[in-house]
């Protein structure tokens, strides 16, 4: 058997046809550069467009039968067949035009959550900003309510030949809610798919538009639809609300674990301590800590989270949310509070989308 090279290999392989067109496989650039011989072996690779190629087989046992037949009996062949990825289109982002995306969270309900949300998406409106408002909390929606919109239609409108749902709109915010959707008088019986998906629609067939903070409403504690939403957006980070109750502490312990673990990893960007005290109107010096003192104050201490504000009982904030009016609409004391709520939260956005956020160890008491 004469001595092996390359270039004797390459001439065999001439011989070997595509069928249908009747170039060989060595014009057609199919052998691909990997032709190796070592003593009496020779391995190369040829090179297929797609995985199905219907004549994948025939041409690999072709191209051995070449090599036997026009340079010697003798050789051992090994030739296999290689498909080049194809190059990965980019995902174009699912809200472009919003430039912060920020959750409202909380460990366990009827801490005020919605209350914080609601009024902080007005509050960022006062100051001028595009606001978006997302209600996600699906089996216990209470951002219609809140915004005097739970009678309205929704109704879509045709974008760059997309039927898109348009949100509501109040104080300068753009509204989305399952409350929307469903009969308000009965409960959402919904199994985790349904909701996420549900989720999903309000997100990426809805016109939001340009907005400056797309706020989201999460459903208390930790649930798929918090693993749905994280990994469906990428969130600038979450506010987290808790009162200052041991109880409910405990369970914004969790919710922070939940965010800054390696599953989740989404930035904590302060917490606010709701229900502070309580302030009586017409005592406006006067406070009682009810649900204890100050316990959200050393739960961010501790966390070495930011301490974004202290907001106090006061009955007309329940007033004005029962009457769709957000305080924060209004110059009085609780609207200046979540004016300055608004200014932390834009402080916090702009320090984390200069520099990475430390890592946050949370180590879950017994």
């Amino acid at each position: 058997m004469e001595r092996l090279y390359p270039n004797l290999i390459l001439s065999a392989l001439e011989n070997v046809r595509y069928p249908g067109n009747g170039k060989n496989i060595v014009e057609l650039g199919m052998v691909a550069d990997d032709i190796r011989i070592d003593g009496s072996h020779v391995s190369f690779s040829l090179i297929f467009e797609k995985p199905t190629d219907p004549f994948m087989k025939s041409l690999l046992k072709a191209s051995e039968t070449a090599i036997h037949t026009y340079v010697s009996p003798e050789v051992q062949v090994t030739v296999k067949a290689i498909v080049p990825e194809a190059p990965k289109t980019a995902k174009a982002p699912i809200l472009p035009g919003v430039k912060n995306i920020v959750g409202v969270s909380s460990g366990k309900g009827g801490v005020g959550k919605s209350t914080v949300a609601s009024n902080l998406a007005v509050a960022l409106a006062r100051e001028g900003y595009t606001v978006g408002l997302l209600d996600a909390d699906i089996f216990g929606p209470s951002v219609p309510k809140m915004f005097g919109v739970e009678y309205e239609q929704l109704y879509m409108h045709e974008v760059d030949g997309r039927q898109l749902i348009i949100p509501v709109e109040r104080y300068g915010v753009k509204l989305l809610s399952i409350g929307f959707l469903v009969d308000r008088n009965q409960p959402v019986l919904w199994r985790g798919g349904m909701a996420s998906n549900a989720l999903k629609q309000l997100i990426e067939e809805a016109d939001w538009g340009e907005l400056d903070y797309f706020l989201i409403d999460m459903p208390p504690g930790t649930s798929d639809i918090h693993l749905t939403l994280v990994q469906t957006l990428a969130m600038t980070g979450v506010v987290v609300v808790s009162t200052p109750q041991q109880v409910a502490l405990a369970d914004a312990r969790k919710g922070i674990a939940m965010f800054t673990g390696d599953k989740v990893n989404v930035p904590i960007l302060g917490l606010v301590e709701n229900m502070a005290w309580f302030t009586p109107e017409k005592h406006p010096d006067e406070r009682y800590y009810i649900f204890g003192r100050e316990g959200g104050v050393e739960l961010a201490r501790e966390l070495g989270v930011r301490l974004l504000a202290q907001l106090p009982l006061v009955g007309a904030v329940c007033e004005h949310a029962d009457n769709g009016c957000p305080i924060a609409a209004e110059d009085t004391v609780m609207g200046h509070a979540y004016l300055h709520l608004a200014h932390e939260v834009v402080d916090a956005v702009a320090n984390r989308n200069m520099t990475a956020p430390p890592t946050v160890k949370v180590e879950l008491k017994k």
